[in-house]
Order: structure tokens, then C-alpha cells, then sequence
């Protein structure tokens, strides 16, 4: 959490009237730069000097459980209230269809890795296990961190300019889908999150992000308040981690990097535009998120997180899949061509999954209900083996039949593809060390 203004201070006001506790929280960034005792200025050098490019995690969150035999694993031989309204349809690769709903998708599904065989969620109505790998049962002090913290906390900051995590899912009516905690890692590692309740990370010296368009207002601002704080003398008594988070703040890189706008027309209609209206109690359908997930990768963002829209259809399933599927056809296509047209397809990795499946039954208002059996997920990039499907369910959807994918393993991929080895620890508020993925392997064939 970045925030300058706002709140009520306690004790001391610097010049411009801000309160110095609120200022020195700019420093709860500092920890983010420390990896074996490196400084910041250190592990920049060092991740230069090895000629290795950045690596960034997308993932896109769909909350409450979108309805995997709906979108990638149809069954048309499957009775009539278990099959349900859609038709598969061809993709580019061979053998492998997805629903009529997803056409894009299917033009690149050479560049997709479709799991349809995912195991282990818990049931719940929560982006907890997706965020985190993890189940929220039995948690060790603190809770569990996010993925996105855990990245922050073992490779800080790609850029002065860039926090390592950024949170873009607005606040959700049901809370538990809300994501953005680090667990025991501490609040140094929390993401910088400028949507909903998370616009004050963006305010700085009267600076929102409505006034982001602005341009000239956004570098004046800028301009004039790191002339205030250099007046204090401050900038000299602070260390290399500090500055470098104050230049999150100080830096319109990330600005900019929000500033979708600045993309030409065509760029932005690709992805489409959606709805601000949050869908039931979950997430608008804002397909410009994925353009400025694309942006704040660019950035130097390491691992930005999504929610998108509203998945939990308990009564007309196929009416909302019509509403809802399509819109995401279109922004998750056009994100994944966009990192490939830009070369960055081997160096970002994209996923989307919900934190269950739906129920092979169709009940009487035309709906499927929590299926926490089986789900799936989609993966782009980060040089990935694509173009395949990983699993398969029985004849009803509903039972995994080949090849089960944990909740884990897959976090265990997205670890070894931003160069972090998933069996290291990290130590919890008693010091005791816990293992990133407990002892789960990536997925043997996607890496």
C-alpha cells in the first residue's frame, strides 16, 4: 500500500501540510528489494548484468466459478440436461474444441494450455485459493500470502518506478472474493491496488486517478512535490530501499502504465470496453484491465492480478454464459496476441480460472450449482508448452478421469516461470520456514 494523503496523522506534519506517518509509509516498500542480503540497487545490477529479461505473472481471477463444460470441455454426447445449450467448435490446433462462445480463443488456441482437470479446491467462494495455492484451513500465523506477495517479498522490484505487485480487481460486494493480503509476509508486501477503495494508493499531493488523462497536471504535480520533499532534506537520510519506493510515487511510469488512453483507438477496441457495472456480487466486465495489465507488465510490474465479472449461475446459466463468455473471448484473445505481437509471449504468463466448476446437472431454473470436483483453467506465455489440453473429465463433466491438476502445481508453474524455485521457504511470524508449494512440482507438461 502506497498512500501520501489521506487519513487522519498522528503526531508530526511535514511541509505541505502531510503527516510524516503517512509519508514514511512510501518506506513500507523498502523490504522489497532485499533478496540474501542484497540491496535494491544490488539486485537491480545483478538481474542486468545476467542478461536475463524480466518475467511477469498475469492472473485473472473469475469469481464464483465460472462453468468449465460451458467454455472448454463440452460434452454434446452427454444427455440433455447434463450437455446443455452450446456447441463445440473447431480450434486451429487439431483434435481440440472449445464452446461456439469463444471464437477468438479458438483462432489461438496453439498459443493456449487448456486444463480441464482441475482438483482440490475446497469448495468455497473465494479468490483465497487461486491467490494463494493454498487451502484456508489450518494456516499458520498471519495466513497464507498471495502469490503476488510472496514475488514482491523474493524478487522485489523490477524498477524504481514499478511496486513488483499490482492488485487492478476492484472491491467486490462479497467480500471473500476480494483479494490483496500477504499474509504473514506483512504489509510491506501488499499490492499497490488503484481501483475501488484502492484509489487513494494513487493519491499524491491532490493527484487521483481520475485525473490521470490530465497530462500536464499529472507531471506539474509530480514536478512540484518532489521539489517540496527535496527542500526537507529528507531524500538525503533515506536509504536505497525507500528512495526507491518514493519513486514509485514520483515517477509517472506507473501513472502512464494505467493510462490505457494513451493506447492508439484500434489497440483498445481490440480489447474491448465491457461494463463498469459489477456483475452480481462480483466484478465488472472491464476488458480495458487486460490492456493496462499489459502496460503495467511492460512497466516492470512483476505479477498483476484480475477480476473479471461473475461467474456463479445458479438459475439462467446459459443466458448469462451469452452475456459474459463472449466479452471474455474478446479481452483474454486480445491479451494474449498483444503479448506475442510484442514479444512478449516467452516472458509473461497469463491465467485465468475461478476458484471452482459447476455441477454436470442442470437444475430446474436452468442453472448449475458449486462443483468444487473439477474446474479448469486457461494458460498463455511464459514460453509454455501450448496448443494441448492437460486432462480429462468423464462423459458427464463431472468427474476427473485422466490426469488431475492441483491447485499447487499450478502455482508451482508460475514460480518456475518467473525463475523462482518452488521449493524454497519463506519464514512465517514465529520464524518458522514454509515451503512456497509443499513440495507440489510445476506441471510436467507444461514446463
Amino acid at each position: 500500500m502506497l498512500t501520501v494523503l489521506g487519513g487522519q496523522p498522528r503526531g508530526g506534519r511535514m511541509c505541505d501540510g502531510m503527516a510524516r506517518r503517512q509519508f514514511m509509509r512510501i518506506g513500507s516498500l523498502a523490504g522489497l528489494g532485499g533478496v540474501a542480503g542484497l540491496s535494491m540497487p544490488e539486485l537491480l545490477r545483478a538481474e542486468a548484468a545476467s542478461g536475463s529479461r524480466q518475467k511477469s505473472v498475469i492472473m485473472i481471477f473469475l469469481p464464483g466459478g465460472p462453468p468449465h463444460q460451458d467454455m472448454v470441455d463440452l460434452k454434446p454426447d452427454a444427455p440433455s440436461e447434463v450437455r446443455g445449450e452450446f456447441r463445440p467448435i473447431p480450434t486451429n490446433v487439431p483434435g481440440i474444441e472449445v464452446c461456439e462462445l469463444m471464437p477468438q480463443l479458438a483462432k489461438i488456441t496453439d498459443k493456449l494450455a487448456i486444463v480441464r482437470s482441475m482438483v482440490g479446491s475446497t469448495g468455497a467462494h473465494y479468490s483465497f485459493q487461486c491467490m494463494t495455492g493454498r487451502s484456508d484451513q489450518r494456516q499458520p500465523s498471519g495466513g497464507w500470502p498471495e502469490f503476488g506477495s510472496v514475488v514482491a517479498k523474493l524478487q522485489g522490484a523490477a524498477s524504481p518506478a514499478a511496486p513488483p505487485y499490482v492488485g487492478l480487481s476492484p472491491r467486490m460486494q462479497h467480500t471473500p472474493y476480494n483479494s490483496g493480503y500477504p499474509g504473514f509476509l506483512g504489509p510491506a508486501y501488499a499490492p499497490f491496488q488503484p481501483n475501488g477503495d484502492g484509489k487513494g494508493d494513487l493519491v499524491l499531493n491532490g493527484l487521483t486517478l481520475e485525473r490521470l488523462a490530465d497530462r500536464g497536471h499529472l507531471h506539474q504535480a509530480l514536478d512540484t512535490f518532489n521539489r517540496r520533499v527535496d527542500t526537507t532534506g529528507l531524500m538525503e537520510g533515506m536509504d536505497a530501499f525507500q528512495q526507491q519506493a518514493f519513486g514509485v510515487l514520483t515517477s509517472s511510469t506507473l501513472a502512464d502504465a494505467l493510462d490505457v488512453s494513451q493506447e492508439p483507438q484500434a489497440v483498445r477496441d481490440r480489447y474491448g470496453y465491457g461494463t463498469e457495472k459489477h456483475q452480481g456480487d462480483g466484478a465488472p466486465r472491464l476488458m480495458q484491465q487486460f490492456l493496462a495489465a499489459r502496460r503495467l507488465v511492460e512497466a516492470g510490474v512483476r505479477c498483476v492480478t484480475i477480476s473479471y465479472s461473475f461467474w456463479d449461475y445458479h438459475g439462467n446459466n446459459f443466458s448469462n454464459c451469452r452475456a459474459n463468455i463472449p466479452e471474455l473471448d474478446q479481452g483474454l484473445s486480445a491479451l494474449i496476441e498483444d503479448l506475442h505481437d510484442r514479444g512478449l509471449s516467452d516472458d509473461v504468463t497469463v491465467i485465468a480460472w475461478g476458484e471452482f466448476g459447476r455441477t454436470p446437472q442442470i437444475n430446474k431454473d436452468a442453472g448449475r450449482d458449486h462443483w468444487p470436483n473439477v474446474s479448469c483453467a486457461l494458460l498463455a506465455g511464459g514460453g509454455l508448452k501450448t496448443g494441448q489440453v492437460i486432462g480429462a473429465t468423464d462423459r458427464k463433466a463431472g468427474e476427473v478421469i485422466e490426469r488431475p491438476v492441483r491447485f499447487e502445481e499450478i502455482h508451482a508453474t508460475l514460480y518456475n516461470r518467473l525463475g523462482i524455485d518452488h521449493l524454497q521457504t519463506v519464514r512465517d511470524l514465529t520464524g518458522r520456514p514454509q515451503y512456497l508449494t509443499d513440495h507440489f512440482e510445476p506441471v510436467a507438461e507444461l514446463v
